[in-house]
């Protein structure tokens, strides 16, 4: 998607990978199409309403595991040029030859089907229930992705179209994997400038010459690397002048004046420069033979600076809290899933923005109008990075003081259905979902947060803790190392030498120490395993019996 010609793959090179903290507390727009896009191509057909498991997963992890502030952005009305691609795409993919068919009206706009449509307003409908804002783009999304962070109205955009960085765009993720320890592949314009010394207008000089999803063909006999060895010769404020120039040369003129020209030159230069210049003129010979070339509408879509309905004064972003009971409804219809479930999942997204809500006006004090702040437990390395590990304090009633441990077996993973995409989200990763403790008629919940997020809402909690690790570090003893006699003594063991008399005598009494040991364990095995048996019986229940004496 994008510009032709593995794109990709120029770029590649020069992409960051950043962790988990490069969102952190930053606005970032998502290309909502594409999501939706890669939910059809990508999962099984099994799968209830892929669009909306994966929205819901990965708009949890943005807030959850990124801290970032997410934007969703969908499409308006396709373009003319666009609508004419997508036909041609369509036949060229179905082995139908084009030049049969008559020809499509420039100014003709086709919108997606159906099915597709009724898919971006359900997920539409879903991040509404979110709280977090969706804009419709006049055009392409992608577009309007990139104009929000040229403005500065968001810091990313999250997308894999590259015609992102030919509307402005600063920087694109094109993909993040949140079970990793460096998760997120961005892209800076200013790496690409640096490394390439390409800039936005030679960007989008290559796409004309190569193809792009306004236009598939680009120039004929015109692949990537000529088209970026060709725009390099020129400025960013050239190029597109020049393909102006060139597109309005006669090629019979261009050719003659190409002889002349290049006796003129046998001359002054040297032969190096002569096979330059002989390469550039074949390119220009090549851009002259197309017609109509450029495209003055396709370049003016790309520099155009206002791809919304609204003017950038009267846009305001703002997030709100979940609706979360009516979220559950909704989700609990069209997915099929527990209500337990649901909110069991839904629960790190509502500790982020609690927290964040404590950290600049703590009004409310309890999390899910159920759970309040008991104490940081310990710290947690989780993909290479440091977290919190928060206990939340619940009064319930229980039958028995137990502990349950939450985890992917014992806390479920809701509907059995599998997914399989390009850039996988473990839907069942262990420390997203809340560890569950039951101990002494109250119900306790352990999430991994922020570090900075708990400082910031619970600072003298943080401090507590933090003297407190100090004190206990300080009273830890140390151990003492093993003397030169015993590790000499087990060194001979090892190799197998010959015991000393007072070796062997002290050897003889261990051994008989040991079996007297598995003796003693042999009579009290059974008793032993009766009362694991009967602590087991009391203690393991159900997926479903223990999310709901949590959530429901």
């Amino acid at each position: 998607m994008g510009v032709g010609g593995n794109f990709w793959d120029l770029l590649k090179p020069h992409a960051r990978t950043e962790g988990f903290d490069f969102l952190r507390n930053k606005r970032v727009a998502v290309d909502l199409s594409f999501w939706i896009v890669q939910h059809e191509t990508a999962i099984k057909a099994s799968v209830r309403s892929p669009h909306l498991r994966l929205t819901f997963f990965r708009t949890i992890t943005l807030f959850a595991k990124f801290g970032a502030f997410p934007v969703f952005v969908i499409d308006g009305t396709p373009s003319p040029l666009k609508s004419k691609a997508r036909i041609a795409r369509f036949f060229r993919l179905s082995g139908i030859d084009t030049h049969d068919l008559p020809r499509v009206e420039d100014r003709i706009s086709v919108d997606r089907n159906s099915k597709f449509a009724k898919c971006v307003k359900e997920c539409v409908e879903l991040l509404e229930l979110f709280g977090v804002p969706v804009l419709e783009a006049k055009g392409e999304a992608e577009a309007l992705c990139a104009e929000l962070n040229r403005k500065g109205f968001v810091d990313a955009c999250i997308t894999a179209d590259s015609d992102a960085f030919l509307f402005g765009a600063k920087c694109v993720i094109k993909s993040f994997h949140p079970n990793s320890k460096e998760p997120l592949e961005c892209y800076f314009m200013s790496d690409i400038e640096a490394a390439l010394g390409l800039k936005r207008k030679h960007l989008i000089a290559i796409s004309l010459l190569v193809g792009n999803d306004h236009d598939l063909n680009g120039v004929q006999g015109v692949g990537l690397d000529t088209a970026v060895r060709f725009v390099q010769d020129y400025t960013d404020d050239d190029i597109l002048n020049k393909l102006h120039e060139i597109g309005k040369e006669d090629n019979t003129s261009l050719q003659g004046g190409q002889s002349s020209d290049t006796n003129s030159r046998k001359d002054r230069e040297e032969k190096e420069k002569k096979k330059q210049e002989n390469w550039r003129l074949r390119v220009c010979n090549k851009i002259a033979m197309e017609p109509n070339f450029p495209s003055s509408e396709l370049i003016q879509m790309y520099l155009c600076d206002n791809h919304s309905y609204f003017s950038d004064d009267d846009l305001i972003l703002s997030w709100e809290s979940p609706k979360t009971e009516i979220l559950i409804d909704f989700l609990v219809f069209h997915l099929r899933w527990e209500p337990s479930y649901i909110r069991q999942r839904l629960l790190p997204m509502l500790s982020t923005i609690f927290l964040r809500e404590m950290a600049n006006n703590p009004i409310q004090t309890l999390l899910y109008d159920q759970y309040e702040f008991d104490s940081i437990l310990r710290e947690k390395i989780r993909y290479g990075h440091p977290f919190y590990v928060v206990k939340w304090k619940r009064a319930i009633p229980v039958l028995d003081n137990v502990v349950y441990e939450g985890s992917s077996e014992g806390l479920g993973t809701g509907p059995e259905d599998a997914i399989d995409v390009d850039e996988p989200v473990d839907l069942t990763d262990e420390s997203d979902s809340p560890k569950i403790h039951i101990q002494e008629g109250c119900s306790f919940l352990l999430t991994d947060e922020n570090m900075d997020l708990v400082r910031a809402a619970y600072p003298e909690q943080t401090a507590k803790f933090l003297q407190e690790k100090e004190v206990k570090r300080q009273k830890t003893p140390t151990t003492t190392p093993p003397s030169e006699t015993s590790g000499k003594s087990d060194s001979l063991k090892a190799k197998g030498a010959q015991l000393s008399i007072t070796e062997f005598y002290r050897a003889t009494k261990t051994q008989q120490q040991t079996a007297e040991t598995t003796d003693l364990t042999n009579e009290g095995e059974e008793t032993s395993t009766e009362k694991r048996k009967a602590s087991s019986s009391s203690s393991t229940l159900s997926k479903s019996v223990r999310r709901r004496l949590l959530f429901d």
